[in-house]
C-alpha cells in the first residue's frame, strides 16, 4: 500500500481459477465463519490494501506461467513474497533463481518469524508474532492482556519494516549496481518497536511495577477519562509542567507537587475522574487545548471523517470508483513536497489485467488466449 501510494506499479501475481487445495478448505471456511466484521472484504474497493495495483492470473506450477513470470522479473526492480521459506524454491521463484535473470533485484521475503532459526517454519497471525516479541506484555497491565485491532505486527513490524528495508536496497543498489535479498520478520520488527523498555530493563535487569506501567494507563496523568456524555478523553501529562497546567485547569493546583507521589495517586485519579465527568468530551478538548495540556479526544471510527486536522491532513480521501460514485478510504500518510502520493485504482480483481500485463511483455493476442485455453494464465 505505502509504495503504491508513492508510485510504483504493483502487479499482483495469483493463482489460476479457483482456489483448490488447502486455500479451498480455507476459503470454504470463510464462506462459514464470516470474516471480522470490523475488516473489509478483500475484493472491495473499500479495502485500501489493493488499491494501486494491477493483477495477473499465472499457474507457476508449469514451466510456461514460470517462463512469464520469469520475463516480469527481468524488468522488475522488486518482487515481494509472503509464503512460508521454502514455498518459493519449490515454485522455482526463489531469489538465487531469480537474480541469475535480473541481478538488480530486490527480492523481500515478509514472514512471521524469519528465513531461519527454529520458529521460521511456524505457522502464526499478528498476535502470535507481538506475543513472541513481548509486545504483548509491554503493553498490558498484570491480568489483563491487550489484544491490540490495528495489527502492530502486519501493519508495523512488517509492511512498514518492509517498505524501509526494500527503499534501503534501492538506495544501495544505485551505488552498487546490485540489488539483494530483503529479509522481514514481524517478530523481528515488533522486539525492535520494543527497544525503549528493553533498555531499561537491560540496565538495571528489573522488570516495571504494576504502577510504573505508566504508557500502560496505570498512572492518573497518563490515562483515558470518561466525559460527560459518556465518551472519552486521552490525557498524557508526564512532564511535570504539562501536569502543572492540567491541575490549573481542573482547580487542584495543591495536587501539582504530587505527581509521582503514590500515596496521593488513588486520590488524584479519583479526583479526575469526578471532575471529567461535570462536561462533555469536546467540551474538556477546547478547553484543555487552550490550556497547553496534551489532551486529544478519543474516536470512534464514525467520527475521523469530521476531524478537524486529519480533514487538513487529508486522512480520509474521497475517490471516484465507476459505477459507485464516491469510495472513502484511508488517506496517504507519507507527505512529498514534489511527488506526491496519489491514488491511481481502487484495485483489480485476480487476472483482471492478466491479457494487458502479456501484451506489455510483448505477448500477442493469439498467444494470450492460447495460454488462457491451456489455463497457464486466468483473467476475468
Amino acid at each position: 500500500m505505502i509504495l503504491g501510494d508513492l508510485g510504483a506499479d504493483i502487479i499482483r501475481v495469483e493463482e489460476v481459477g479457483p482456489p483448490d487445495g488447502r486455500r479451498a478448505e480455507q476459503m470454504r471456511g470463510m464462506d462459514e465463519i464470516p470474516p471480522p466484521s470490523e475488516f473489509a472484504s478483500p475484493d472491495t474497493p473499500y479495502n485500501p490494501l489493493n488499491r494501486n495495483k494491477r493483477s495477473i492470473q499465472l499457474n507457476l506450477k508449469t514451466a510456461a506461467g514460470q517462463k512469464i513470470f520469469y520475463e516480469l522479473a527481468k524488468g522488475t526492480d522488486v518482487v515481494i513474497e509472503g509464503f512460508r521459506p521454502g514455498v518459493t524454491k519449490r515454485l522455482g521463484i526463489d531469489y538465487a533463481t531469480l537474480k541469475e535473470i535480473n541481478q538488480r533485484l530486490i527480492y523481500c521475503a515478509l514472514t512471521g518469524y524469519g528465513q531461519d532459526g527454529p520458529y521460521h517454519e511456524l505457522p502464526g497471525h499478528d498476535i502470535n508474532y507481538i506475543a513472541n516479541a513481548g509486545a504483548v506484555s509491554a503493553m498490558s497491565l498484570p491480568g489483563s492482556l491487550l489484544v491490540p485491532g490495528n495489527l502492530i505486527g502486519d501493519m508495523a513490524a512488517g509492511g512498514m519494516q518492509a517498505s524501509i528495508g526494500i527503499l534501503v536496497a534501492l538506495t544501495a543498489r544505485e551505488k552498487t549496481g546490485k540489488g539483494q535479498f530483503v529479509d522481514i520478520a514481524m517478530t523481528d520488527g515488533a522486539v525492535s518497536m520494543l527497544c525503549l523498555y528493553l533498555s531499561r530493563y537491560f540496565q538495571n535487569g528489573t522488570m516495571p511495577k504494576p504502577e510504573e506501567r505508566v504508557s500502560c494507563g496505570a498512572s492518573h496523568y497518563y490515562n483515558y477519562y470518561e466525559a460527560s456524555d459518556g465518551k472519552f478523553i486521552s490525557i498524557a501529562c508526564s512532564e511535570p509542567w504539562f501536569f502543572a497546567n492540567l491541575c490549573r485547569t481542573l482547580g487542584c493546583e495543591g495536587y501539582i507537587p504530587h505527581q509521582t507521589d503514590e500515596g496521593k495517586a488513588d486520590e488524584i485519579k479519583g479526583f479526575f475522574e469526578k471532575s471529567f465527568l461535570t462536561r462533555t468530551r469536546d467540551e474538556w478538548f477546547d478547553m484543555l487545548s487552550k490550556a497547553d495540556v496534551p489532551v486529544s479526544r478519543v474516536y470512534a471510527l464514525d467520527e475521523l471523517a469530521e476531524d478537524p486536522q486529519l480533514k487538513h491532513r487529508q486522512m480520509i480521501l474521497e475517490v471516484d470508483y465507476p459505477g459507485k460514485g464516491k469510495i472513502r478510504q484511508a488517506g496517504i500518510s507519507i507527505k512529498l513536497s514534489d511527488t506526491p502520493g496519489r491514488i491511481k485504482n481502487l484495485g483489480s480483481s485476480p487476472g483482471e489485467n492478466t491479457g494487458e500485463i502479456l501484451s506489455e511483455l510483448g505477448y500477442s493476442e493469439e498467444v494470450i488466449q492460447q495460454l488462457l485455453m491451456e489455463s497457464i494464465i486466468g483473467q476475468r
